[in-house]
């Protein structure tokens, strides 16, 4: 087990010179008095950065953070390959493995920064070379919808490329459309499928409500619903296909339930039936991490998006999905949370199978998402009766944006089925 603390060492060793050298960490997160403990029975390491830069220590008195985990545990994060539930701290604390004791807010100040460095130890980034492509003219369309919902005028940017079947695609909580940039660039999946993405009120590319002075966005399952509705009524869609994640899986289920008669199908990505928030209030109905003035929300979700993507996904793609959640506006995600903690609940509310043979369900899930896991989406698949539910390998809970290569391999055929039906 001595070995794993030597690893362990070496590991935080390389991440410190990388903190200290790179102005994109060092600049973001790093600021302050503190000193993590990262503990096991073999011993304690320290990340000091009293001293106004990064240093690794052995044996280091209490720090302001410990971070406490079995040698072994250690040793599965340490791996290339992680398991599921092993692929950053936060992974590792979301899965019970890794306890979390001292200064919780300092932790989440400087969360992404150590993800940061100690992931690019694992991946090491091989730069494209794009010397020899030509400049390309991505085959989508962007515009923006005007139309009023609950008495006040919506200006609501959407994206969308091909033809054939319209396919209505749902971003997760605090993010947007450009999470589905892969799918609207799929010749195979374009040639047969209209494919459209929005942005909701708030988020990405769409604007304001007019008045809006400083109000919380919060987002409930009827508020969704409707929303959804609105902007398949405004494009006059008959009989689309409905694809979400996350949040969005969560909605195709109430879509189907309330509205099945008016999709030719529904496609839910990480969906559950209900989310565990762990016992804390992340909805920002208090003072969440994710919307306080002393932090970085959008870093803190970055973070925690970081933490349940697939530790191998391509870098570039990995880091521009916990990019779009850097972007997002104070509140949005902490808001879209509410609905996905709360008031989204779906548990015991569904009785009968009867909309999901109106509206037929297809599941997909990553196998790296540990907070809607393949065992709630298979619940999902059990209660419903769903036509197909898949366990994707290699991917987390962002499968569209964090490796769409993988994904397509898994979305495609489900296409191809609902084509023919």
């Amino acid at each position: 087990m001595a070995e794993i603390l030597n690893r362990l060492r070496a590991a935080l060793e390389a991440a410190a010179e990388r903190g200290n050298r790179l102005p994109g960490i060092r600049q973001r997160d790093l600021a302050g008095d503190w000193l993590i403990r990262f503990e096991s029975e073999d011993g304690a390491l320290g990340l000091d950065n009293r001293a106004g830069s990064l240093q690794v220590t052995a044996d280091p008195p209490a720090g302001t953070v410990q971070l406490r985990a079995a040698a072994e545990d250690w040793g599965r994060f340490l791996s290339e390959d992680p398991a599921p539930g092993y692929q950053t701290l936060h992974a590792m604390v979301m899965s019970g493995v890794l306890r979390l004791s001292g200064d919780t807010l300092v932790y989440h100040r400087q969360l992404l920064a150590l993800e940061m460095m100690l992931h690019r130890l694992r991946l090491p980034e091989a730069p494209d070379d794009p010397a020899s492509k030509p400049p390309v003219v991505e085959p989508i369309t962007g515009r923006y919808l005007n139309l009023t919902f609950d008495g006040q005028r919506q200006r609501v940017y959407f994206e969308e490329a091909g033809q054939g079947i319209p396919l209505v695609c749902l971003h997760t909580a605090g993010a947007d459309g450009r999470q589905y940039r892969g799918l609207l660039n799929d010749a195979a999946v374009t040639d047969r499928y209209r494919v459209i993405v929005f942005d909701l009120p708030q988020h990405g590319k769409s604007s304001l409500a007019p008045g809006h002075c400083g109000d919380l966005w919060v987002l409930t399952t009827d508020k969704y619903v409707r929303f959804v509705m609105a902007i398949v009524d405004a494009l006059d869609l008959v009989q689309p296909v409905v694809m979400g994640c996350s949040i969005g899986g969560r909605a195709v289920l109430h879509l189907a339930l309330l509205h099945g008669h008016r999709f030719r199908s529904a496609i839910g990505l990480q969906s559950a039936l209900y989310a565990d928030s762990g016992g804390e209030d992340l909805s920002g109905q208090t003072a969440s991490p994710l919307f306080r003035t002393d932090t970085n929300g959008a870093e803190i979700g970055a973070a925690w998006v970081a933490a349940i993507t697939a530790p191998n996904s391509p870098p570039a793609d990995r880091w521009e999905t916990l990019w779009y959640y850097m972007q997002g506006g104070p509140g949005v995600f902490a808001g879209d949370l509410y609905y996905y903690f709360e008031d989204g609940d779906l548990r015991n509310r569904i009785n009968s199978r009867e909309a999901f043979d109106t509206c037929p369900l297809y599941l997909l899930t990553g196998e790296y998402d540990l907070s809607a896991t393949p065992a709630m989406t298979a619940e999902v698949a059990e209660v419903t009766g769903a036509r197909h539910f898949e366990v994707m390998r290699g991917l987390g809970h962002f499968p569209m944006s964090e490796d769409y290569g993988r994904f397509r391999e898994y979305l495609l055929p489900i296409l191809e089925q609902i084509e023919k039906d």
